[in-house]
């Protein structure tokens, strides 16, 4: 029983975190991990193994990533970065013929996860709150700027007065103008949601995101406040969606009514660390769902609130590299 973790990156603890579970349930099971460039990859260092694949965008991706699993007896394969979600969601089939899981939500969530226009609607559909959407010939400053497809805080603008605006945010139409939540109003959390393979929420874990750098949390905090009940409430089922999942809101400070979603992604998020630290065991869980055919019940008072995670840098040596 081994698993792939692919585009692995620097995710040194996702890595680990399945490395611990698989080896306590499956002693003699393995994690191995996937990258464009792996030798230059901390999480590919740390894995049980590794191997090189074609980047996103080429015809052999798919059949790369099937070759490797029947050859490594893999059988489980969790995805982690947004550009190759579609496609393996795509190819889910494929890969199930070969006996091969792929955790990954329906082709149709995850297609409405990668428009956040789209993604706006599903909320509104859910009675949760979003930051209006304005026309571009008709817009309230303050705004806030990001593209319908983004990810990484890439393209995005803090707009305070027309000066600010130029030629490319109005010719570019992925461009959105939305109203802007305000850091001093507002906290901004990454909740780490579980869905079981029937589609229902089984845990949530508000994590506020205290500090992030380039793109990815860096200090943060558990939290478990308003946004537990009204996640249970509003998307305790979302149809076509699995195991875990990030989601983005913003909380006011005084009014904790007022809250307001802003993303999904259906993927394991870069701050996961700190739900599987707290006792969110997502890694478990899909371990144990999808390789043992448990049931896992709701577990949304398990985990441990006010945790503090403060990362640092750290170092994976390699020797013998010639480049």
């Amino acid at each position: 029983m081994n698993i792939l973790i692919t585009s692995a990156g620097r995710r040194v603890s996702l890595v680990r975190s399945f490395q611990k579970e698989l080896k306590n349930i499956y002693p003699k099971g393995k994690v191995f991990a996937t990258d464009a460039s792996p030798v230059l990859s901390a999480a590919c260092q740390i894995a049980d193994g590794f191997f090189k694949v074609a980047r996103l965008d080429d015809p052999n991706y798919i059949n790369d990533l099937i070759g490797f699993c029947k050859t490594y007896d893999i059988k489980l394969v969790i995805p982690t970065i947004d550009t190759e979600l579609l496609e393996l969601a795509k190819n889910k089939e494929r890969f199930q013929s070969e006996g091969i899981i792929v955790v990954i939500s329906s082709v149709d969530f995850v297609s409405k996860c990668r428009d956040k226009r789209v993604i706006h609607e599903f909320f509104k559909n859910h009675n949760v709150n979003v930051a209006k959407e304005y026309a571009k010939d008709n817009y309230k400053l303050p705004l806030f700027i990001k593209p319908m497809d983004g990810s990484r805080s890439v393209d995005t603008y803090l707009i305070k007065s027309e000066d600010d605006l130029t030629d490319y945010h109005f010719s570019n139409d992925k461009l959105m103008f939305l109203e802007y939540l305000d850091h001093d109003h507002y906290d901004e959390f990454t909740c780490d949601l579980y869905f079981s393979k029937d589609h229902k929420l089984k845990c949530a874990v508000p994590r506020k995101r205290l500090e992030v750098r380039d793109g990815e949390v860096y200090k943060a905090l558990t939290s478990n406040n308003a946004l537990v009940p009204y996640i249970k409430k509003n998307l305790k089922f979302i149809d076509g969606a699995v195991g875990c999942l990030t989601a983005q809101f913003f909380v006011h400070k005084s009014d904790n009514e007022k809250i307001y979603a802003i993303e999904i992604n259906p993927r394991f998020g870069g701050g996961y660390p700190l739900s599987y630290l707290s006792g969110a065991n997502y890694s478990k869980w899909i371990i144990e769902e999808y390789a043992l055919g448990n049931t896992i019940e709701e577990q949304f008072d398990t985990w441990e609130s006010d945790l503090l995670m403060i990362r640092y840098d750290d170092e994976i040596l390699v020797h013998g590299y010639k480049g």
